[in-house]
């Protein structure tokens, strides 16, 4: 089994995947009678048809190590995910290979941060570290499958950071 080694979620490490959702520097505008700083339009939403739409998950925690099975992608949306609490996830992507998964990234979020995976990035399925895994969920809306999986012969281990 090979080991994965979590690093911190950045934009900068991220960027071929998708866009980190958190609130940083400051806001782009001033709203609600001075009382509220909008940080706008973080999210590159990509629908090939259908609508957006707002979804609520609700994911078990899982407990280290994490076994790395499967990834998935969907080729016709881009997938927002925000936590509804303070605390941080658990983030795995791979570039393509042919269409299957390259070599896992694995990234452990800071607390309020929520990513967008781009349209049909392979990434892991949802996997808060503490409960309630609670998210809000903006994706594509529509007809026909929008879901590829790959199931690995060989599962992955996900490790804390300075773990082996």
């Amino acid at each position: 089994m090979t080991v994965l080694h979590l690093q911190p979620l950045t934009a900068e490490a991220f960027a071929p995947f998708g866009d980190v959702l958190e609130v940083a520097g400051d806001p782009d505008k001033i709203i609600n009678q001075g009382l509220c700083g909008r940080h706008h339009d973080l999210a590159q939403l990509d629908f090939a048809d259908g609508k957006a739409g707002i979804s609520l998950f609700n994911a078990q925690a899982r407990s280290f190590p994490i076994a790395l099975d499967m990834m998935e992608r969907h080729p016709d949306g881009s997938q927002a995910f925000m936590p509804m609490t303070h605390t941080p996830f658990v983030v795995v992507v791979a570039a393509d290979d042919n269409g299957k998964p390259d070599h896992p990234q694995a990234f452990l979020t800071q607390a309020g941060q929520g990513v967008n995976y781009h349209r049909n990035t392979w990434h892991g399925v949802l996997t808060p570290i503490s409960a309630p895994g609670l998210f809000a969920v903006v994706d594509r809306i529509g007809a026909g499958p929008n879901l590829q999986e790959h199931w690995f012969d060989t599962p992955f281990r996900i490790v804390k950071m300075g773990s082996t």
